[in-house]
C-alpha cells in the first residue's frame, strides 16, 4: 500500500484521511471537519513495532501448568506460539469451562472503545461469539455515567434519553441567557464521541455563545473547565461539594419566593418533601462545605431566577461517592426554577463531556452486528468486575435488588483496557489472579494484555475495511485499510470464525459470510432502509467502499429537553410511577438503601477535604480525562507525549502546595495514599484550587516490584467502591493523596515495551 493516495477512515475522535508511505503512515484531517482533533496526530503510532503484538503468545506458567488461579499474571514471561496451537489451546479451554461451569462461568469483558467501526467492533464480535457457545456473564452500564444511568430513569422515566436527548446547541445559543455549569464545559472532551465523529461542532457553538453574549458560570475546582468566551466566569468550588451548593441555591429560591410553584405542582411530585429538606440547607450551611460565600450563593440564586437559565452537570461529577445525587439535585434545581422544557433553559447532563451532546444526527439507525441472544441472566454493573472476581457467591445490592456475584472461571476480554477504566489497580491485579484463565484480544502490549494468559494479536482500524458511523453523527464513513496487518495479527472476526469452526458453531457465528460479505450485507441493509426512510439516493456497496464520506440530511436542531412533556403532561406523561418528575421517589425510598435516600440529599463523602482522612492525605486528587489521547488509547503516541512531564503523566499542583513541599516545575514526584503510589511529572499552575491536584487518567500502568506505577496512572490511588447501593457506578474521579518530591534518580518508564519472552 506504500505510495497510495489518501483515503478516509474514522476514529472515536474524528474522521481523517491517511496513506501509507516508506516513512510511515501520513494523516490529514478530513475536509468535512471544521475543527479537527489534535488527537489525530497519534494515529501513525498505531504501527509502532515497539508496542505491537506480533505473534500469538501464552503465559509460560499457564502453558506449563494449565489453567488455575495465579498471582503470576503480569509478572511472568510469555511463550510465542503458532496460530494453530493458539486456536487449539483456546478452543480446548472454552470447551472445558463451558462443560464444567456452564456459561455462568465465563465473563465477556469488553468496553467497546477499540474501534469506531461498526463491523470490526470488538464488543459486538466477542459477545456474538460467546452467545453462540451458550452465553456469558455480562456487564451493564458504563464507567462514564454509570450512576446517572441508574438514577435518572427513576426520576424522569426509562425512555427519556438524559444523556442523548438534550437541548440542541443552536437552541441554547438563541435562547439561553445564563448557563450554570456544574463541572464547567471542558472543551478537551468534546473532540470525542462514542461511535465516532465527523464534524466537531462544539467549538463553533462555543464561539456562537460568545457572539451572543451568553453568560457562563463554570463551577469547578479547575479553571480549564471554564470555556474560553467573554461571558464565562470561574467559580472555584471545593471538590465533591456540588450537591451542597445546589441544595443551598434551592433553599434561597424557596425562601425568597423565587421557586416556580406552579411548575412544581403540575409537573413534579415530591416538591413538598424537597422543600422541607432544603429548609435545613441555607447558604450559611453550605459555605464551609463548598467554600463559596453565603452572599455569593444568594446572589447566584437570584440571578438564575431572573434570567433564562440552563443548569448543566458534567458526567464527571457523578463518578464520585454518592454520585447519583449530583444529576438528581441538578435536575431538581432546574425544576424549582420552573425552566424545564423551555427552549434553552432547564437541565442538561453532559455538555462538555463528549462531542455529540446537544448534537443531532441523521435520525436513522446505523449498521451494527447482531450480537444474538444471551440466555444468561447474571450480570454485574461494569465497575464491579474486581468485586465479582474477589467475592464469588456473595450478595450485593444494585438498583433496588439483591444480586449474587457469579463464580467466574474464564475472563474473555476483547476491546478496552480495564487498567485504564478501573480503580485501585493493585486490587484489580489481585482480582484477575482469581480467574482460572484470562484471554485478551489486543493489537498492543497494553497492561491488560500483559496480565493475560492467552494473548490474541488482532488488527487495528488502519489494517481493515469497515463502516464508520454513529447514531449522533450524520455521516457514514468507508473505513479503508491504510496498511497491511502488522506481523501475524488477524481480525477479531477471523479469529472467532476459526474458533467457531473448531467448536461446531461456525454456521451460527458466520452465517456463511466472510468478513467482506458481512460488510456488504450490513451496508446494503442499512442503505435500503435509509433510502426509504429519508428519501435520499445512496451508492451501492461497491461504490461506498471505494468512495468517501457520505453526508446524510441533518435533523432540525430545534430540540428542547422534555419540551413535549411540558406542553402536554397529561397526554405525554413520563414513564415514572407518578407520570411526573420525581423530586421525591417513593420507589427509591422503598429500596431502603441508606446511601441513596428518596430525594436529593447531601451525604458527606468518606474521602474528601472535609473528612478526617485529609489530615493524613491533605490533597484532593481529581483524575479527569486526558487531553493527549482518548482514555488510554495510543498513550505512546506523539500527541500524548506532548502532554507529559519528565516522560510520564503530568500532575498539576497549585504553586503554594508545591512550594510547601519543595516541588518545582518539571520534578518527578511520588503521589501516594494507603492504596498505592505512582510517579508523575510536576506541573505548577494557579489554574487549580489550592489543596487540589490533577492527574489525568490514561497513562499505561507500569508497576514496579512494590506496585508503584512508574508512569503516573492515578487509578493505583482511586477507590474501588460503588457510588452507592443503587447505582454501583465508578468513583474514580476523586481520591485523597499526598505528594512528595522523588529523591534520587527515578526509574525508567517501561510501560510501552513488550513483556519478557521465553522458550518452552
Amino acid at each position: 500500500m506504500t505510495g497510495a493516495a489518501f483515503v478516509p477512515s474514522s476514529t472515536h475522535w474524528g474522521t481523517f484521511l491517511a496513506r501509507d508511505t516508506e516513512s510511515g503512515v501520513q494523516v490529514r484531517p478530513h475536509p468535512a471537519d471544521p475543527a479537527p482533533s489534535p488527537l489525530l496526530h497519534n494515529i501513525p503510532a498505531m504501527r509502532d513495532p515497539a508496542v505491537r503484538i506480533a505473534r500469538p503468545a501464552v503465559r509460560a506458567g499457564w502453558l506449563r501448568n494449565g489453567p488455575g488461579p495465579s498471582d503470576a499474571r503480569g509478572r511472568e514471561p510469555f511463550v510465542e506460539v503458532e496460530w494453530p496451537e493458539l486456536i487449539e489451546l483456546l478452543a480446548g479451554e472454552l470447551r472445558r469451562v463451558y462443560a464444567e461451569r456452564g456459561p455462568q462461568g465465563v465473563f465477556g469483558g469488553s468496553y467497546g472503545w477499540a474501534s469506531a467501526g461498526r463491523f470490526h467492533h470488538a464488543q459486538s464480535q466477542v459477545h456474538r461469539f460467546l452467545n453462540c457457545l451458550g452465553g456469558f456473564v455480562r456487564s451493564v452500564h458504563n464507567y462514564s455515567f454509570g450512576a446517572s444511568a441508574v438514577i435518572m430513569p427513576h426520576v424522569v422515566g426509562p425512555d427519556v434519553p438524559v444523556t442523548a436527548g438534550l437541548t440542541d446547541w443552536p437552541v441554547i445559543v438563541e435562547h439561553t441567557e445564563l448557563i450554570v455549569a456544574f463541572g464547567g464545559i471542558p472543551r478537551k472532551n468534546t473532540f470525542v464521541a462514542s461511535g465516532g465523529i465527523t464534524e466537531h461542532a462544539v467549538p463553533g457553538h462555543l464561539r456562537a455563545l460568545d457572539a451572543a453574549g451568553v453568560e457562563v458560570i463554570a463551577i469547578s475546582p479547575l479553571h480549564e473547565d471554564t470555556p474560553d468566551i467573554r461571558g464565562a466566569r470561574w467559580l472555584p468550588v471545593r471538590p465533591a461539594s456540588d450537591v451542597a451548593l445546589m441544595l443551598a441555591l434551592m433553599h434561597v429560591l424557596f425562601a425568597e419566593g423565587l421557586a416556580d410553584r406552579g411548575f412544581l405542582q403540575r409537573y413534579c411530585t415530591g416538591a413538598d418533601v424537597l422543600e422541607a429538606y432544603v429548609a435545613t440547607t441555607p447558604p450559611e450551611w453550605a459555605e464551609p462545605l463548598c467554600e463559596v460565600a453565603a452572599d455569593e450563593i444568594r446572589a447566584l440564586a437570584r440571578r438564575m431566577a431572573a434570567r433564562r437559565t440552563l443548569v448543566t452537570v458534567t458526567w464527571s461529577l457523578q463518578r464520585t461517592e454518592h454520585g447519583e445525587q449530583v444529576p438528581w439535585a441538578g435536575l431538581a434545581l432546574a425544576a424549582v426554577l420552573g425552566r424545564i422544557g423551555l427552549p434553552g433553559q432547564g437541565f442538561g447532563h453532559g455538555y462538555g463531556s463528549m462531542g455529540d451532546v446537544g448534537i443531532r444526527g441523521a435520525g436513522t439507525r446505523m449498521p451494527r452486528v447482531p450480537q444474538g441472544q444471551n440466555p444468561v441472566a447474571e450480570c454485574i454493573p461494569v465497575a464491579r468486575v474486581a468485586d465479582m472476581l474477589l467475592h464469588p457467591g456473595e450478595p450485593f445490592r444494585f438498583d433496588g435488588r439483591t444480586l449474587t456475584y457469579p463464580d467466574i472461571a474464564l475472563v474473555y476480554w476483547a476491546g478496552g483496557n480495564p487498567f485504564h477504566h478501573h480503580q485501585d489497580l493493585n486490587r484489580l491485579r489481585r482480582a484477575l489472579g482469581r480467574a482460572e484463565t484470562v484471554v485478551v484480544h489486543e493489537p498492543f502490549w497494553t497492561p491488560m494484555a500483559k496480565h493475560a494468559d492467552i494473548v490474541v494479536p488482532v488488527t487495528t482500524p488502519l489494517e481493515r475495511t469497515d463502516i464508520g458511523a454513529a447514531s449522533s453523527d450524520r455521516h457514514i464513513v468507508p473505513m479503508h485499510p491504510i496498511t497491511a496487518p502488522y506481523g501475524e495479527a488477524r481480525d477479531d472476526f477471523e479469529v472467532f470464525a476459526d474458533l467457531a469452526r473448531v467448536l461446531g458453531v461456525e454456521e451460527e457465528f458466520t452465517e456463511g459470510r466472510t468478513a467482506r460479505e458481512w460488510l456488504v450485507h450490513l451496508y446494503t441493509g442499512w442503505a435500503d432502509t435509509t433510502r426509504r426512510k429519508l428519501g435520499i439516493d445512496l451508492p451501492d456497496a461497491e461504490e461506498f467502499f471505494a468512495g468517501d464520506v457520505i453526508a446524510l440530511p441533518a435533523q432540525p436542531a430545534d430540540r428542547a429537553f422534555l419540551a413535549a412533556f411540558r406542553a402536554d403532561p397529561d397526554g405525554r406523561p413520563l414513564r415514572t410511577p407518578s407520570g411526573r418528575i420525581e423530586l421525591y421517589s417513593e420507589r427509591i425510598a422503598g429500596f431502603g438503601d441508606a446511601d441513596c435516600p428518596g430525594h436529593p440529599t447531601w451525604i458527606e463523602p468518606e474521602e474528601w477535604l472535609g473528612s478526617p482522612l485529609a489530615q493524613r492525605y491533605p490533597l484532593h486528587l481529581i483524575a479527569h480525562q486526558p487531553r493527549g489521547q482518548l482514555h488510554s488509547q495510543l498513550d505512546f503516541g506523539p500527541q500524548s507525549a506532548r502532554t507529559k512531564v519528565a516522560g510520564r503523566a503530568a500532575i498539576t499542583l497549585h504553586p503554594q502546595d508545591a512550594a510547601v513541599r519543595g516541588i518545582s516545575d518539571g520534578d518527578v514526584v511520588r503521589v501516594f495514599n494507603d492504596r498505592g503510589a505512582c510517579l508523575a511529572g510536576a506541573r505548577i499552575s494557579d489554574g487549580v484550587r489550592r489543596g487540589v491536584v490533577v492527574l489525568p487518567t490514561g497513562a499505561w500502568y507500569d508497576p514496579l516490584p512494590d506496585g508503584t506505577c512508574a508512569n503516573g496512572n492515578p487509578n493505583v490511588l482511586t477507590r474501588d467502591r460503588g457510588t452507592s447501593s443503587l447505582g454501583q457506578g465508578c468513583t474514580g474521579q476523586h481520591a485523597l493523596v499526598e505528594v512528595e518530591r522523588y529523591p534520587g534518580t527515578p526509574p525508567p518508564v517501561r510501560a510501552y515495551g513488550p513483556p519478557e519472552f521465553t522458550s518452552r
